[in-house]
């Protein structure tokens, strides 16, 4: 698809940056939002800007929220003994919207992956240690992904806990080894969930 001006072509290269999207898609999507009313696309621009300008991590488990603490930290009803340490924000939504587990959690803001340059002091790793230290958690149930750097993380992680009196699992591998977590259903992480074994 042909296209010319320095707006469109600016736009097509933004879309094309997204996960997922080639050029084809990035172009139909960049034609999609030209034949927007100027009212939809410029409340798709602000809802963007909101996110960027109005979200932050959560001062307690780096969820993404518009306030101090986020509304699953602030929820009373939650079981504050237990917490599920994911990686990432998307993988915390995909455990919510299946409904299945009640604590709170703790987002790592990605896995160790010497590969890529990221280290564990670059997660929220230290956070997590002391949100145990400060006492009236006793289980931490490791959510990584399941494969070979989320097991590393989830070691990582569980040596740094092994000094204190809490139990440390882990979610059972109906989960299919090298997937991810925002990929399985309901079902999937509800057996997950009940299955989780101690880790060694």
């Amino acid at each position: 698809m042909k296209h010319s001006g320095g707006a469109i072509a600016h736009l097509v290269d933004q879309f094309g940056r997204l996960p997922g999207i080639g050029r084809k898609s990035a172009e139909r999507l960049a034609y999609h939002v030209l034949r927007l009313p100027k009212e939809a696309a410029l409340e798709f621009s602000d809802s963007i800007r909101a996110v960027k300008e109005n979200l932050r991590p959560c001062i307690h488990c780096s969820n993404l929220t518009e306030a101090e603490a986020c509304d699953i930290c602030n929820d009373s009803k939650r079981d504050r003994g237990v917490i599920c340490v994911v990686e990432q924000v998307k993988d915390l939504l995909a455990l919510e919207q299946a409904g299945t587990y009640r604590g709170l959690y703790h987002v790592l803001q990605g896995r160790v992956s010497p590969l890529e340059g990221i280290s564990e002091d670059k997660l929220t790793i230290n956070r997590l240690v002391e949100r145990v230290r400060a006492g009236g958690i006793r289980e931490v149930i490791m959510g990584t992904n399941p494969n070979l750097e989320g097991d590393g993380t989830a070691m990582i992680v569980a040596e740094k806990l092994a000094e204190f009196p809490v139990e440390v699992t882990r979610l059972a591998r109906g989960l299919t080894v090298g997937s991810a977590l925002e990929q399985a259903n309901r079902e999937m992480l509800a057996d997950a969930f009940s299955g989780r074994q101690k880790m060694p």
